[in-house]
């Protein structure tokens, strides 16, 4: 549940069954989070709100509402062109080196550019890439590619894992050491 609050903005309600009180805390992207019993009311939620009110300025971090609003309407423009644009460039490079993978995601984790998941049962691959891609420069969102495809033979960083990707990339080094001035999370 979401309640649109004049001071706080969005805040997120999260029902949950262990809970036994309301806890406030503030979300990676500065959004307010109650926690709350499962049972609670959307009327008891806005209640809880209104009596902390004066306890959660003087306690947490909050980040003004409209930069957040900012941040979601950036987030919701990088996913559009995530999905338009990261699964082709994927699919060049997967044919164009002889790479086969299952599933692919777009995600928006804070500290990762991309992952290679191999499902035990099934043995089936997952490709997940950041939209935050979408905010460097082509050459380095090329090399998280080829990284990736690379971890489909190699799930290690071992010296095969590197000559793979140099194989395909030979300014690897370079690419690594530039993507760490850029932060995946948006």
């Amino acid at each position: 549940m979401i309640i649109r609050d004049k001071e706080f903005g969005e805040v997120v309600v999260r029902k949950n069954a262990w809970s036994t009180g309301v806890k406030f805390s503030v979300s990676p992207s500065g959004r307010l989070t109650m926690s709350v019993p499962s049972h609670t009311s959307e009327f008891l939620a806005h209640r809880f709100l209104e009596s902390s009110r004066a306890q959660i300025r003087e306690k947490l971090p909050l980040k003004d509402p409209s930069t957040q609003r900012a941040r979601d309407a950036k987030k919701k423009l990088l996913m559009k062109k995530a999905k338009d644009y990261l699964p082709y460039r994927l699919d060049y490079f997967a044919k164009l080196y002889g790479y086969e993978y299952d599933n692919f995601k777009v995600s928006h984790a804070s500290t990762r550019w991309g992952s290679c998941t191999r499902h035990g049962k099934t043995g089936s691959t997952t490709i997940s890439l950041n939209i935050g891609l979408m905010q460097v420069p082509e050459v380095l969102r090329d090399y998280v590619i080829l990284h990736e495809l690379a971890h489909l033979n190699h799930m290690d960083h071992s010296k095969e894992f590197w000559a793979e990707v140099g194989s395909h990339d030979p300014r690897y080094k370079e690419h690594r050491r530039k993507l760490k001035a850029f932060s995946p999370g948006v």
